[in-house]
């Protein structure tokens, strides 16, 4: 089964679909962890519980393969992140999550 982010990256599902994971992941047997089952890093995961409007930098960065960390400290103007608050904020949470040792 591909993950959240797979089917994001492939166009399969959307970001307001990301709840409907979650509760599968509630309601199944899995022994996988929510963040891996997202097909988030424990660091993405982190990001987005913390602020959810970051999930489309994650999945930029998916796309992209690139480090979300990267992608935000050099975020501008992304076209899939076009509808979240703004790179700034987004930074700050990652500056925060990294002095914290929440981010890997």
């Amino acid at each position: 089964m591909s993950s959240f982010i797979e089917k994001c990256v492939h166009g399969e599902a959307l970001l307001e679909d990301i709840d409907n994971f979650v509760e599968a992941w509630h309601s199944s047997n899995s022994t996988v962890s929510l963040h891996k089952f997202l097909g988030m890093t424990k660091s993405e995961y982190s990001l987005w519980v913390a602020d959810p409007n970051v999930l489309p930098y994650i999945i930029t960065a998916h796309k992209l393969n690139q480090n979300v960390g990267d992608l935000l400290e050099g975020a501008t103007e992304l076209s899939i992140a076009a509808r979240a608050d703004g790179p700034g904020k987004a930074k700050k949470l990652l500056e925060w999550l990294k002095h914290e040792g929440l981010w890997q």
